[in-house]
C-alpha cells in the first residue's frame, strides 16, 4: 500500500513539473499586450507599432499596443511590473526607465528586481549641437568656447532629470565645464529655446526638428554622442575622440515582468530578433533617426545594470532629482 501511494505521489509531482513546460511550449496561446507607458503618436509608439504585426506573425497571435501615459511613465511602468508573469503583458521603454527610479521616489518599480529583459530594439545616439552664433566648428572649439563664459554656459534640456539633462551633466563633470542648466517643458520649446539663443548648447536626440533646423543652418552639429561612428550621421565626428570615455545613447527595448519563465523570455527574444533584422524595419526605424538592432536577454540584463550604476553614481555627484 505504502509503495502504491509513493508512486502515486511521484507520478502527481511529475505532472506538476510537466504541466508548466507544456503550457510554455504552447505559449503564445492567446494575444500579447504590450504596455507603451508614452503617449500615442510618439517616438516609442511608432517603433512597437512598426514591429508588432511581424512580431504577431512569427508568435501566431495579435500583438495589441496599450499606450498608458503618465507620471512620467510610471503609471504603465508598473502596471506591467504587477502582471503576471506569463509572457502575454510587456512593457516597452527607454532609457528613462533605468533613470526614473533613481530621482524619483514615488516610481515605485525597480528595472532590475521587478522586471525580466527581453532585449533591446533600437538604439539612437544623443547629439552635440549649438546655437549658429557659437564659434565652435567642433567639440575642442566648444569646450574652449565654453570655459571662457562669464558664469558659465546654459544649455537646455526636455526637463529636469530627463536624459538629456542627465547626459549634459555628465558632459560638464568630465570636461570640468560651468554648464548652467535651463529645464523646458519639451522639445518644441527646448528646441526654439537653442534657435532664439536663450540658451547656447543642447545634447539631445536627433529629432526632425533638431536635424532639420541643422540643415537650415541655424544650428551647427559638431558631434554624436555614440560609443563608435554612427551609421545614419557618416562622417559626424564623435564626442568620445575629444572626451574619452563620452558616450549618451537613448534606447528602447522590451521586458516582461519579473519570474516570466526563461523558455518564454528566450522565444520572444528569438521573434524579436528575426522582426528587427528585416530590411523594411531597419528602414522604417532609420527614417526616425534609429537604429534597429537586438541582444539577448543576458546582454540586455548586464546593459541595464551598467546603466543603473553609471547614472546612480552621477545622481549622487550632482544631486539631479526629479521635479
Amino acid at each position: 500500500m505504502n509503495c502504491f501511494r509513493r508512486a502515486l505521489l511521484a507520478f502527481a509531482a511529475a505532472a506538476l513539473a510537466v504541466g508548466p513546460a507544456l503550457a510554455q511550449g504552447d505559449f503564445p496561446s492567446k494575444p500579447i499586450k504590450i504596455i507603451v507607458p508614452y503617449p500615442a503618436g510618439g517616438l516609442s509608439d511608432f517603433q512597437v507599432r512598426a514591429i508588432s504585426e511581424p512580431l504577431g506573425k512569427l508568435l501566431g497571435q495579435p500583438i495589441i499596443v496599450d499606450n498608458r501615459p503618465g507620471a512620467s511613465a510610471g503609471i504603465g511602468t508598473q502596471a506591467a511590473a504587477a502582471s503576471a508573469p506569463d509572457g502575454y503583458t510587456l512593457v516597452f521603454v527607454n532609457n528613462g526607465f533605468v533613470i526614473t527610479p533613481l530621482v524619483n521616489r514615488q516610481a515605485n518599480y525597480d528595472p532590475v528586481k521587478n522586471f525580466a529583459p527581453i532585449s533591446v530594439v533600437s538604439t539612437s545616439p544623443m547629439v552635440l549641437v549649438v546655437n549658429e552664433a557659437v564659434p565652435a566648428k567642433d567639440v575642442r572649439s566648444f569646450i574652449d568656447y565654453a570655459k571662457v563664459q562669464p558664469g558659465g554656459l546654459d544649455y537646455g534640456s526636455a526637463g529636469t532629470a530627463s536624459f538629456g539633462h542627465m547626459a549634459t551633466a555628465m558632459f560638464s563633470q568630465q570636461t570640468g565645464l560651468k554648464m548652467n542648466h535651463v529645464p523646458y517643458k519639451g522639445e518644441a520649446p527646448m528646441s526654439l529655446a537653442l534657435r532664439t539663443g536663450e540658451v547656447k548648447a543642447l545634447i539631445t536626440t536627433p529629432s526632425p526638428s533638431i536635424m532639420g533646423a541643422v540643415k537650415e543652418g541655424k544650428l551647427k552639429l559638431l558631434a554624436v554622442a555614440s560609443g563608435k561612428p554612427a551609421p545614419l550621421m557618416p562622417g559626424v565626428k564623435q564626442i568620445s575622440e575629444t572626451v574619452p570615455g563620452f558616450t549618451a545613447e537613448v534606447w528602447f527595448g522590451l521586458f516582461a515582468p519579473k519570474g516570466t519563465p526563461p523558455a518564454i523570455v528566450n522565444k520572444l527574444n528569438a521573434a524579436l530578433v528575426q522582426v528587427l533584422a528585416m530590411p523594411e524595419i531597419k528602414e522604417k526605424y532609420a527614417g526616425v533617426g534609429a537604429t534597429a538592432e537586438s541582444n539577448s536577454p543576458a546582454a540586455y540584463a548586464k546593459m541595464v545594470r551598467d546603466e543603473s550604476a553609471r547614472w546612480a553614481d552621477l545622481i549622487q555627484k550632482t544631486g539631479i532629482k526629479a521635479e
